[in-house]
């Protein structure tokens, strides 16, 4: 029963991991492509004559809930749409959600622990115990959401550092070639929307700051917020100083290029480096006990037959 089980699992599992792709929508994918594509980000008109948004309204049931538990004051939080902005939600509509499953997650994982503990194994645990653990899935579903947000803003930078010295080597041969930073950006936005959707997004609102703001300065300093990472706050760095004072831009984007590949390079020979240390508990667990019954199997085989 047991390996019919896990033949099904793998079986299941095999089947999702090739139609994953067909199954969950690219959502940041089709953001790009919609932005890229886009000439004139003043018009607010795509190239196929369709408006062009990146808004979404929120869902019903969270706008209730936030009106209903009076937090409206928080949607205008800056520290807030700072962290959403960072995890790569942005606009009105992830604050109403996020304020939304503050309330809700806790509510969920209360009902959960609740019914599962004194609906379905009402006797397993003593009444104290039981109190205790509800309480603490409770506690558990406030900080969920906050969880949630700071694992994407990782996975988000991890993302953008791991595109960053590509950025940068399109960067310096579309400025080189004569290109202006707004067309530089565009392009390299262009070039990395399949490989780097993250970057290629952040490229894409840099340049629609650049067109909207007065002051320059403050698209790349956007940037910079947006990210929260410190080769991109140099780049930023380089980027004001050649606005303020028209400084070449080439030969730094050199520089700075060359440093983030070989910051890439140190970081992939530290995993290297830690990679032994992190086999040797698998390997004493799972590969030596069956190395040891390969090899003494035969012998005992041998001898009972004797």
């Amino acid at each position: 029963m047991f390996v019919v089980a896990m033949t099904f699992l793998s079986a299941f599992c095999l089947v999702l991991a090739v139609c994953w792709r067909y199954l969950v929508p690219d959502a940041l994918g089709r953001r790009v492509q919609t932005v890229v594509g886009n000439r004139n980000l003043k018009t607010g008109v795509g190239e196929a004559g369709k408006p062009l948004t990146l808004r979404k309204e929120p869902k019903q049931i969270f706008r209730e809930l936030v009106q209903r538990f009076n937090l409206t004051s928080r949607i205008q939080d800056g520290k807030l749409v700072h962290k959403l902005r960072m995890a790569g939600y942005r606009g009105h509509a992830p604050v109403i959600t996020y304020l939304g499953f503050l309330i809700l997650t806790p509510v969920a994982l209360l009902a959960i622990a609740s019914f599962y503990l004194f609906v379905v194994f009402p006797n397993d645990q003593p009444l104290i115990v039981r109190i205790g653990i509800v309480l603490a899935a409770g506690y558990a579903g406030c900080h969920l959401p906050a969880l949630y947000v700071k694992n994407r803003t990782v996975k988000r930078q991890q993302a953008i550092r791991r595109g960053w010295p590509d950025a940068l080597d399109l960067m310096l041969i579309c400025v080189e070639s004569g290109m202006g930073i707004e067309s530089a950006l565009r392009k390299v936005a262009h070039e990395l929307s399949v490989q780097s959707p993250e970057l290629a997004e952040e490229f894409v609102l840099t340049t629609a700051e650049l067109s909207y703001l007065q002051d320059r300065r403050q698209a790349f300093e956007n940037l910079a917020a947006r990210t929260g990472l410190d080769v991109v706050k140099a780049v930023v760095t380089c980027l004001v100083q050649t606005e303020k004072y028209g400084t070449p831009l080439g030969q730094a984007l050199r520089v700075l290029a060359q440093e983030s590949r070989d910051m890439r390079m140190s970081e992939a020979e530290k995993k290297a480096a830690s990679l032994p240390p992190k086999l040797t508990v698998p390997m004493i667990i799972f590969f030596l006990p069956v190395l040891f019954a390969v090899i003494i199997t035969p012998a005992i085989i041998q001898h009972l037959s004797n």
